[in-house]
């Protein structure tokens, strides 16, 4: 306040009508900027020093091709060679086929360069759908498998992005244990076709209340444990490829090296997307600073085939600082050789041909 009263005190000393005019604009030029965000000068772009996928990326479903024409301008940007789109989990209405179809037929142009995960529209609503219900009996199953197929014959690289246990916020509350009938059936699904499910989930190692950084309405007072859920759901078909994602943007705080590493030695088929959130950086950040904390970086050296990026991102970029950005920082730090795993061998593992590594398209 005392700021704007000594301008509005040099404003009452002018008696040239002119140069008040002039002094105003110039005072309200500088209250401007000074609520104004940051400019890009301020946050310098950082390129990937080596080529990345990006495995996890989200675009506006009320404009697809707007969307991938900022995902593909953001390639060179990046250093990114690769980049799968996801589909929100939606919760209500299994009747997002469309958003699917619009997504699909704009990225299927670029097959060298997008890849699209789909079910979050459709069959995600439908599993949430079930678990209200509790119907997930043959006639819902032989409708979740039909749906599930017909996605990927539409030029779906596999199923997400789904979830488990999914906090209020782009998306509303939701819950589903891992081993729920139509997350097996799904798994059987992805190991007859050879594609990945991407999954959506907090670590919830026991029952527990809600952490006090969330509200509740719309999260629930309590959290139902999950780790033996999934546990059963990564044995129930091992040939089935699970990414758990979202690792580094933990809400629950149990989401820790130990757990991973517990997890990762048990079980083969268990993936990792790595996203890093400067806005919202959570519990268990993998940085500390600027600096990679030395815990993950070793679990990454100790499991360097199951670890992918997964940034998150959407696209068009929101303002701000980006989530892309602050994973490229991590990646830049990691060894060359580690590099190469995680930035592209790895997501063409679990992609198989479905991410080519070939020219660009």
């Amino acid at each position: 306040m005392k700021r704007f009263e000594t301008e509005g005190a040099a404003v009452h000393k002018l008696v040239c009508p002119r140069a008040l005019l002039t002094a105003c604009v110039l005072i309200l030029a500088a209250r401007i900027a000074s609520s104004a965000p940051p400019s890009s000068a301020e946050h310098p772009v950082v390129s990937a020093v080596s080529p990345y996928i990006d495995a996890h990326t989200h675009f506006d479903e009320r404009d697809p091709e707007g969307s991938v024409r900022a995902v593909i301008q953001a390639f060179q940007r990046e250093n990114m060679v690769r980049a799968v789109l996801l589909i929100l989990p939606d919760s209500v209405s299994p009747s997002g086929a469309l958003h699917a179809a619009g997504i699909l037929a704009v990225a299927n142009k670029y097959p060298r360069r997008l890849a699209v995960l789909a079910g979050g529209e459709t069959l995600n609503p439908m599993i949430q759908q079930s678990v209200r219900s509790g119907d997930a009996g043959a006639a819902i199953q032989s409708k979740f498998r039909k749906r599930a197929e017909e996605l990927l014959h539409m030029g779906a690289a596999g199923f997400g992005e789904m979830a488990a246990e999914h906090f209020a916020g782009a998306t509303p509350y939701q819950f589903a244990a891992p081993d729920h009938p139509l997350f097996l059936l799904l798994a059987d699904i992805a190991a007859q076709h050879d594609v990945p499910i991407d999954l959506h989930m907090e670590a919830v190692p026991r029952a527990m209340p809600l952490p006090r950084d969330l509200k509740s309405p719309p999260n629930p007072p309590q959290l139902h444990e999950n780790i033996s859920a999934f546990e059963r759901l990564l044995a129930h078909n091992p040939r089935a490829k699970i990414i758990w994602a979202h690792l580094g943007s933990d809400g629950t705080g149990y989401r820790t090296p130990d757990l991973c590493r517990r997890l990762l030695q048990k079980h083969s088929n268990l993936f990792m997307e790595i996203k890093l959130d400067p806005k919202a950086p959570g519990k268990n950040y993998l940085m500390a600073g600027e600096k990679i904390k030395p815990e993950w970086l070793k679990l990454f050296e100790d499991f360097p085939g199951r670890f992918i990026i997964g940034s998150d991102q959407h696209y068009p970029e929101p303002n701000g600082p980006q989530r892309w950005q602050e994973v490229v920082l991590l990646f830049n730090q990691l060894p060359a050789n580690l590099r190469k795993s995680i930035g592209t061998e790895n997501a063409a593992h679990i992609y198989d041909a479905r991410i080519s590594m070939g020219a660009n398209h």
